[in-house]
Order: C-alpha cells, then sequence, then structure tokens
C-alpha cells in the first residue's frame, strides 16, 4: 500500500468571487506543486478548509487534483467530516475516483471516549477496500480529541489498512511512540513545520505542510539533502523553512496562504465565512518578508 513520504502540500481551496470553488486555480496549484518537487498532495484537509465545504464541494475538488496529478504524485484525500457517515462516503469516493490513499481527522467538537474513538476509525477503514491505505489525523488543539498511542496502536490491530498517523501537535516524545506502533512498521507524518528535521531524524517519513503550498523549495530542499545525508545543508534549509513559517504564521490563517500563491502568480482565491480575507497592512508584511526570505535563499517568486 502507498504511504505518504517527504513533502506533502496540504493545498488550499481556491474560491471565486462567487465563492465557489475555482477549478481552474485548483488544477494550476496542482500542477505548481508537482513542478517544485513536492512528493504527495493532499487536499480536503485543515487547510483546505474541509469543514466549510459541502460533501459535494469536496467530491470536486477530491476528482480535480486527482485528475490533474494524473499520477505524476501520491495523492490522499482527506475525508474525515463531522459525521461517521459523511467521513465514509468522502472515503468511498476517494477510492472510486483513483486516489492513492486517505487521511481522517478524530472526530471533532463532541469529546468521545476511546472507545468511541476505535470504533470511528475502524468503521471507516473498513468501509473502503482492505488494501486502501488510510492515515488517522490528530489536531487536539482545532478538533477537541486528541489521538492516543494505545487508540492508534488498537485502531492499526483491527483495521490492517490503516499505514499511519499524521499528527499536527508539537509532542516530539509522543510523535516518537507512534514511530513505534506495529513493530516499527507505521508511517508517521508530522503536521508542524517546525518540526520537519527533527522528525525525520528520529524515524518519522515527512511532512504535511500548508505553508508548502505556496513556498514549497525549502521543505523540498530540506527532504532532499536529509535524504542525500547532508544534514548541515538540510539544517540551513530547514532555518529557511522556519522563516517562510512564521511570516505566514504557521499556515494557521489560510488567506496568508492563499495570498502567498497571489505572489507566486496563481490564483489563490478568497477564504469561506466566517473566515475573513487579511487587510492590506498585512498583505505588505507578508509580501516584503517573503519576497526577502525568497531573495535570499535564490528562490524566484
Amino acid at each position: 500500500m502507498k504511504k505518504l513520504f517527504g513533502v506533502t502540500t496540504s493545498m488550499t481551496t481556491p474560491f471565486d468571487e462567487r465563492d465557489r470553488v475555482d477549478v481552474a486555480a485548483l488544477e494550476a496549484m496542482t500542477d505548481f506543486s508537482i513542478a517544485k518537487g513536492t512528493d504527495c498532495l493532499y487536499p480536503c484537509g485543515t487547510t483546505g478548509e474541509m469543514h466549510l465545504m459541502s460533501c459535494e464541494e469536496r467530491e470536486l475538488v477530491a476528482e480535480t487534483v486527482v485528475r490533474r496529478a494524473a499520477g505524476r504524485v501520491t495523492v490522499f484525500i482527506h475525508t474525515g467530516a463531522m459525521t461517521t457517515k459523511d467521513t465514509i462516503r468522502l472515503a468511498k469516493h476517494a477510492h472510486a475516483i483513483g486516489a492513492d490513499g486517505i487521511g481522517v481527522v478524530t472526530p471533532s467538537y463532541f469529546n468521545v471516549h476511546d472507545r468511541a474513538m476505535v470504533q470511528f476509525f475502524v468503521d471507516v477503514a473498513q468501509s473502503v477496500p482492505a488494501d486502501f491505505p488510510v492515515y488517522m489525523y490528530g489536531i487536539p488543539q482545532c478538533a477537541a480529541n486528541d489521538l492516543s498511542v494505545a487508540v492508534a496502536a488498537e485502531v492499526a490491530r483491527q483495521a490492517p489498512n490503516i499505514v499511519g498517523v499524521k499528527y499536527s501537535y508539537p509532542d516530539m516524545h509522543k510523535i516518537n511512540e507512534f514511530t513505534r506502533i506495529n513493530g516499527g512498521d507505521f508511517s508517521v507524518v508530522v503536521g508542524l513545520d517546525r518540526l520537519f528535521l527533527s522528525a525525520l531524524v528520529i524515524g518519522c517519513s515527512g511532512i504535511v505542510s500548508g505553508v508548502a503550498c505556496p513556498l514549497p523549495e525549502p521543505f523540498v530542499n530540506v527532504y532532499k539533502y536529509f535524504r542525500e545525508g547532508d544534514l548541515a545543508e538540510a539544517g540551513r534549509w530547514h532555518k529557511i523553512a522556519n522563516e517562510t513559517v512564521l511570516c505566514m504564521k504557521a499556515g494557521a490563517d489560510m488567506s496568508i496562504l492563499k495570498y502567498g500563491l497571489e505572489l507566486r502568480g496563481l490564483r489563490g482565491g478568497g477564504v469561506r465565512k466566517p473566515l475573513l480575507y487579511i487587510e492590506d497592512a498585512e498583505k505588505q508584511r507578508i509580501e516584503k518578508e517573503l519576497r526577502g526570505i525568497a531573495g535570499a535563499a535564490n528562490i524566484a517568486l
């Protein structure tokens, strides 16, 4: 089964002036990410404003990215939704359109105990073929429910197509414990850009990054030089990636990422309410800082 690795772009969703998914802009973003050397694509996640889209819109985004990528890179669709029913619907759809796998966030808003968490992930994993890979996704600062190592291990025991975890909380001890599941045969990717190199060192497979959507080059180079065994050069690029993350507020504001895409010559589109687009003063700050970072690193915007 395929797994996420290296640099996975957590894709934004471009909305046009009528608040519709901008398919042409999404196709261009897909091509851009692939051309810049990212290894995998991950649409419809947190960065993609997942909970602000209907199932039909999420299916459109998934179909567009899979079709445009056309097998050039690995594509995992995030299918986690507010209900198990919708999560399974989106999971089945991802398999039907030829995605390489899916990611599924923990249940959100309502607190759930471990037994319910295990059942949720097993239900989703068993709704798709046994050879279709699934990642569990933990982001407790947004979803209200954390993903424990014990729960992840139990889900992996019951559902062999659960191949890994995407974890987006800054707990390196816990991330390290995730890598020990299944005797170490378990993929762990981090969603925290500033932990990328550290995570690689302890055995993680890669990163899923929203900041890499507009500026993938620093992250691509971190992974490249790490794989080549040049930790000094990987560390140098990691510092550049960190500066980019700070400039873009760690990808917590989707409109910053979308404005970054505009600076790269792409249509980033608007954000969906209740989110609001950044103001002009913030645009000026981002452009000045991003051009400075890119210029110093010989990255053409």
